[in-house]
Parts: structure tokens; sequence; C-alpha cells
């Protein structure tokens, strides 16, 4: 009689490690954070007040980081204050050395949106959120000379909507509806009424070559 071969029992698996938080590390002081500022530029465009604002999170998570390991709020909030001028500090060096133009971040972001489709009015809320002054971005704004209808045209494309509809439908309602539809959109993307419907009158070839010689310039 064969010997009946036992069970296999399941390997242990080994013993899960807590996952630890972060250490606090050394406070945040104007050396370091010049630092990351450095690391932050070299990755992404920004404002003086957008680095300030990016600096200044780096000293808040620091100070939960310091609460979880049980410093006191009294040790902590000196460290915080001096961490938080040295943020507006670090950011005003950066300008000072070239390295963040407010005037050419908010030009270059003016034409890219623009281009990817977006209003004037989304473009400026888009400006502010980012630290842009209003004199500026309003300055900016002008001074390109956006063509909203073509920036709506571009948000058209996107959506497959108006003169870039891959099957426009033929009945009177459900065009009627369709373009209703395609009004709303631009309504909620910030375009005026008058230039949601100019969008709207051009045929496809047409559309197409405003938006072409829009991105030659």
């Amino acid at each position: 009689m064969a010997e009946s071969t036992p069970p296999r029992t399941a390997p242990r698996g080994r013993p899960r490690r807590e996952r630890r938080a972060p250490s606090a590390g050394p406070a945040p002081n104007e050396a370091r954070l010049h630092e990351v500022a450095l690391n932050h530029l070299a990755r992404f465009a920004a404002t003086e007040a957008g680095l300030t604002r990016v600096l200044q999170r780096r000293v808040a998570r620091w100070a939960q980081r310091a609460e979880r390991e049980g410093m006191s709020p009294d040790a902590i909030a000196p460290v915080v204050a001096e961490g938080r001028a040295a943020a507006a500090a670090v950011a005003k060096r950066m300008v000072s050395a070239g390295a963040v133009d407010d005037a050419a971040f908010a030009a270059a972001r003016t034409r890219r949106l623009a281009r990817a489709g977006r209003s004037r009015r989304a473009i400026a809320a888009h400006l502010a959120a980012k630290g842009v002054g209003e004199e500026l971005a309003s300055g900016t704004l002008e001074e390109a000379g956006t063509d909203e209808v073509t920036a709506a045209l571009a948000h058209l494309r996107r959506r497959r909507q108006g003169p870039f509809d891959p099957a426009p439908p033929e009945e009177p309602e459900a065009a009627r509806a369709a373009r209703l539809k395609a009004m709303g959109s631009l309504a909620r993307a910030g375009f005026p009424r008058e230039v949601a419907a100019a969008a709207l009158e051009l045929g496809r070839d047409e559309a197409e070559t405003r938006i072409i010689d829009s991105r030659r310039g």
C-alpha cells in the first residue's frame, strides 16, 4: 500500500514591516529651502508667489512631522516662522537671479493655454491661481491678442463638436440639440455667447485653417 503524501503546509510569509512615517529631518532653513527651490525650478516654471507657496508647504510638512515625533508646539512655532520668512526670501532671490520671471511665465502660459482652447476668462483664472497679479495678467492677455474664436474652435475640436463633429446630424431637431450642447460646452469653458456662435458658424475646412494659422505665429 502506497504511503500517503502529507499535505503541504503553506510557506510562512515574511512578517510585514510597519511603514514608518518620514522623519522630520533638519529644520527648513534658508539654505535648505534654496536647494528645494532649485530642484523645483529645474522641473517646473513658477511665479514668485507660486514658488513661495511651494517652499512654505515644505515648511508645513516639516512641522507636521516634527509634531508626530513629539516636538512641542512651542519649539515648532519659531522654526516655522523662520522657515516661512526664509521661503519668501529665497523666492525673491530667484527673481533677482532671473530664474523666476512672472511676466515671462504669464506670456508663455497664455500662449499655451490659448492654443489648447482655453478662453480668456479661463486663462485669467489659471494665471491668478499660479500667483500672477491681476494687472500683469490683464496686460498679458491684452498684449497676446488671443483670438477667442480660434480658441473656441480648438476647444470644439478636442471635444469633436461643431465643425469637428465626425457625424453631424442631418435631422433639424437633432442638429439643433447638438448645437445647443456645443454652446453649453463653450459657455462652461468661459467663452462669450457671441464667440461661441461665431465658432459654430464655420465649416470644418475654415475652422481647421484658422487653428493651423494661429499656431504658425
